[in-house]
């Protein structure tokens, strides 16, 4: 990796917290953190043309690699110029390693020292065997800016004795993976794993800055199934206390946007989740009120936006929540991508608010206003 290609400024960081706003500089362009990320796992954010998701603010988009791999296969993908051709994004592009995906299989997973062999079930239900090196390999032909390493992602609960494996083996693989790792225009981030051991998460850290010079790292192994409380009794420290200062730090596969405001108090940069565009297939919406569930009939009358305070291209376009209603109930497809466009801008919308009042120095306060307000009913 050409190390000149990737850096990560930090332009303000709040008195009172440990939240920083930043740039993390990308081939493809620059991010402002604090940054959500909107997820296009099969090369598309879900019923979202990329023009519009551009339009709507994000800076950056995920895609996912164990899909892409299965299907249309990263051969292809690089065939045809490689992932920002191929999903018609020219903005940066984080892949994350597919791991997560790989061990949701779980009877059909088979763990050794040297890699995972699992079946496709929900593809072909062919037998497929992954090291490390084959990952990096998948990575580098798909192209993204930034890619992740092959890890373990144990689920919540699990005994002591799994996470630590699972720690070993991700130290073990993110070594493997930094090794493997050469297409200069293209970083690897390695994965903090641990679950909710702060010790075996330091563990985990340490090896890491042990084993390569990583531009940035994941935090992997929440929201998999434990309370928010219980995530922010390990996140926080770990963040605020002992993750480098001069690396971006990426809280995967989190999206809902009390969690966004709490950690980003705490000193992380980045974000991503499917919450957002799935819970707006599913008929609901983030909105300052808290989340909003249009499968109620109390909205059959409402001519009012999903969210007056909302300045959205759905919310200011003359989209009342009895239209969106109706066509959440009628199972109208639009009603989904409506709903998913607004729950990205939301997110987007926050973490804008949220870099300002860390530039000006009042992100506690920011934090406050926001825990104290009906919006942080969104769980």
């Amino acid at each position: 990796m050409d190390q000149s290609l990737f850096t990560y400024d930090i332009v303000a960081e709040d008195p009172k917290t440990h939240a920083r706003a930043g740039i993390l500089h990308t081939p493809h362009g620059d991010i402002e953190t604090p940054i959500f990320m909107p997820v296009g796992t099969k090369a598309n954010v879900k019923g979202i043309p990329t023009e519009t998701v551009k339009g709507l603010g994000a800076q950056i988009v995920l895609a996912n690699t164990y899909h892409l791999a299965m299907r249309p296969g990263a051969d292809l993908i690089d065939e045809l110029g490689g992932l920002h051709n191929f999903m018609n994004w020219h903005g940066p592009i984080l892949t994350d390693s597919g791991g997560f995906q790989v061990f949701s299989h779980n009877d059909a997973v088979k763990l050794t020292d040297e890699g995972v062999r699992f079946i496709a079930t929900d593809y072909d239900g062919s037998h497929v065997f992954w090291t490390p090196e084959d990952n990096m390999a998948i990575a580098q032909k798909l192209g993204s800016d930034i890619c992740m390493q092959l890890d373990q992602c144990p689920g919540y609960p699990a005994t002591r004795k799994y996470v630590e494996r699972a720690v070993e083996l991700s130290s073990m693989w993110a070594e493997r993976c930094y090794k493997a790792h050469t297409r200069p225009d293209q970083a690897l981030f390695g994965i903090v794993q641990g679950g909710m051991h702060l010790d075996l998460r330091l563990r985990s850290l340490k090896h890491l800055e042990e084993c390569g010079d990583f531009p940035g790292y994941g935090i992997g192994g929440y929201s998999v199934g434990e309370d928010h409380e219980t995530m922010f009794e390990t996140l926080e420290p770990l963040v605020s206390e002992h993750m480098p200062r001069q690396k971006p730090r990426y809280l995967m596969g989190v999206g809902n946007p009390t969690t966004l405001v709490r950690a980003v108090g705490m000193g992380v940069d980045m974000f991503d989740c499917v919450l957002p565009t799935r819970t707006g297939r599913m008929g609901t919406a983030f909105s300052s009120q808290g989340r909003l569930n249009f499968r109620n009939a109390k909205f059959a009358h409402d001519a009012g936006p999903i969210d007056e305070k909302c300045t959205c291209p759905v919310c200011t376009g003359g989209y009342s929540r009895a239209l969106i209603r109706h066509m959440v109930t009628q199972k109208e497809m639009l009603g989904g991508i409506l709903l998913s466009q607004h729950n990205i801008y939301f997110l987007l919308d926050l973490m804008r608010r949220a870099r300002q009042a860390i530039i000006d120095g009042r992100y506690a306060e920011f934090r406050d206003e926001w825990m104290q307000s009906a919006g942080a009913r969104d769980y």
